[in-house]
């Protein structure tokens, strides 16, 4: 069970953070509109019904993750805020959540106070989380995308319960369509030359997750067709 007091203690740090100006003289935060409405806003969103991975839990996973690989940011609190958005609009049989949640990004920062260049730096990263694919100098965009994944480098429980929360999201997919379209996402992720880029996660997740993704693969082909 996420504790929900901690996100929104989460959630106004970040906020606040990320209205600071970068060289203000006091370090504190600017002024701006009281950041709870904002936090509980985002809270109901991740505790829509239509979620079993993309919940509170996911969330609060890629934050803590982001607090490991805090070093390798530029701007951690736009990062954190990233997270906090990047599933913020999730209907699973549609295709265009990540840029509806960069769109309702951009107009709640703006209105919250974060300054138009950090409040643009969060929607790029939303958008980033559809491809999982940050350049070689997007230190931001590394972090936040080995944050998300980081998941699949989980002990084998905590994985197997994962893709299991997967299928249930995706309730609605025949079983066979379900297998060749998770199997392509496999493949396709086996076929990278890294899952993750930032130093930390090449050392202490790559080889995690290549496993569970190649047992994965290995499972569902096993309950194909022939061997159902």
């Amino acid at each position: 069970m996420a504790d929900l007091d901690a996100l929104r203690a989460r959630w106004t740090r970040a906020l606040e953070g990320a209205r600071t100006p970068a060289h203000a003289p006091d370090g504190g935060p600017d002024a701006g509109p009281d950041p709870s409405p904002y936090a509980e806003n985002l809270l109901a969103r991740w505790q829509e019904p239509q979620r079993h991975y993309h919940t509170l839990t996911h969330l609060t996973s890629v934050l803590d993750h982001i607090d490991v690989l805090e070093k390798h940011a530029d701007d951690p609190d736009v990062v954190r805020l990233a997270a906090w958005f990047h599933d913020a609009v999730y209907l699973p049989d549609r295709s265009e959540n990540e840029e509806r949640s960069a769109r309702l990004a951009e107009r709640a920062l703006a209105e919250a106070g974060v300054p138009e260049a950090r409040t643009a730096e969060v929607a790029r990263l939303v958008r980033l989380t559809v491809t999982h694919d940050p350049a070689d100098d997007d230190r931001d965009g590394q972090v936040l995308c080995d944050a998300d994944l980081a998941i699949l480098a989980a002990p084998p429980s905590a994985y197997a319960a994962y893709t299991a929360a997967v299928r249930e999201e995706y309730h609605f997919v025949p079983n066979d369509a379900f297998r060749d379209g998770r199997s392509a996402i496999l493949r396709q992720l086996l076929s990278l030359p890294r899952l993750f880029r930032t130093p930390y996660g090449a050392a202490e997740w790559e080889a995690t997750a290549r496993y569970n993704l190649a047992a994965e693969l290995e499972l569902l082909a096993s309950a194909g067709p022939s061997g159902e």
